[in-house]
């Protein structure tokens, strides 16, 4: 049976985690089948991985939390229904405080359908080109040829929601480039993901899917210090398995990755908050951002880059003093 160890975040611990603006002093053990248990020790391999600290990433350090801002190269967003100007939207989040731009041409809602390549290439490669020098610029992709384009106009990350699992050529190709990759997990592909996912046990289950995943990465060439997490919120999961997830998230700091929290106008947010509308989401994200990073997550991806600055501006104050 395996073990797996939740550490216990808190302001005061004996130990870091991750090298970030938490510690900790005790763990979850969490093992399938078994009611969790707070223990006070773990092996040495699992402490090693809990706090090392985490590479920095497109010239930012991960001991604070970051904001990643959605630009959305689409016509079909589920948040804004394509009716942004990419490059006007980069630059708009940009000076609102973001300090990665995600850009994205291909829509991953809900029932989806695929955009071919080279649609895609033309609708990203001109945003990254004019968002240049405006903040660390992330592609947002499931394919290697867009993801070879978008790093030659000027993108230093590939966010691939498919965890490599969509292009067989993607490792290779991030690898190549030397540049970081987020693997996030997804069960199933956009088109059919909300069709009664299942799990075992969930959050375990996408523990075991992601070291999965970060093998893959390593075996094709890309190191640890290059890899981000994402446990995809949303993607191939219900309302339960989200929260099931966002309870504990603090478990997948054992994989030794900095950990990417995407939930910005998701619509659990909306089902619990009422706001059937994606746009009024933003008080149910921040919400929702800000347990994440009660639990150490490094980098937010969302939608109101203005709001979140200030709702992390707040946070500090109260938590560590800074005003």
């Amino acid at each position: 049976m395996s073990d797996y160890f939740r550490p216990i975040p808190c302001e005061t611990g004996r130990w870091p985690l991750a090298g970030g603006w938490l510690r900790f002093s005790q763990f979850e053990l969490l093992r399938r089948g078994a009611a969790p248990r707070v223990v006070d020790s773990a092996p040495p391999e699992v402490l090693a991985a809990l706090t090392a600290p985490r590479a920095d990433l497109l010239g930012l350090s991960l001991d604070r939390p970051r904001i990643m801002g959605i630009v959305n190269a689409t016509p079909d967003s589920f948040s804004d229904g394509g009716r942004y100007d990419g490059a006007a939207q980069a630059r708009l989040l940009a000076e609102q405080g973001a300090e990665i731009l995600d850009i994205g041409g291909e829509s991953t809602r809900p029932g989806a359908r695929e955009v071919p390549a080279r649609d895609e290439i033309a609708r990203v490669a001109p945003v990254i080109a004019a968002a240049r020098g405006l903040a660390g610029i992330s592609v947002d992709t499931r394919k290697a040829r867009v993801a070879r384009a978008a790093i030659a106009a000027g993108a230093g990350l590939v966010n691939d929601v498919s965890g490599f699992d969509f292009d067989p050529d993607m490792a290779a190709a991030v690898a190549e480039a030397g540049v970081p990759v987020c693997i996030m997990h997804a069960q199933g592909v956009p088109e059919t993901m909300q069709d009664n996912p299942t799990y075992g046990d969930v959050l375990l289950d996408v523990y075991d899917a992601l070291r999965a995943r970060i093998a893959r990465a390593r075996s094709a060439g890309i190191p640890l210090g290059r890899i981000v997490i994402d446990p995809g919120i949303g993607f191939g999961k219900t309302q339960a398995h989200n929260l099931a997830i966002l309870r504990r998230i603090s478990v997948y700091h054992g994989l030794g990755c900095a950990i990417l929290l995407g939930v910005s106008r998701k619509r659990f947010i909306g089902t619990i908050g009422g706001a059937e509308v994606a746009a009024e989401r933003m008080p149910g994200t921040l919400a929702v951002t800000l347990a994440g990073v009660a639990q150490g997550i490094q980098i937010h991806r969302v939608h109101d880059v203005a709001q979140t600055r200030q709702g992390l501006a707040l946070w500090r104050a109260v938590t560590e003093g800074e005003a």
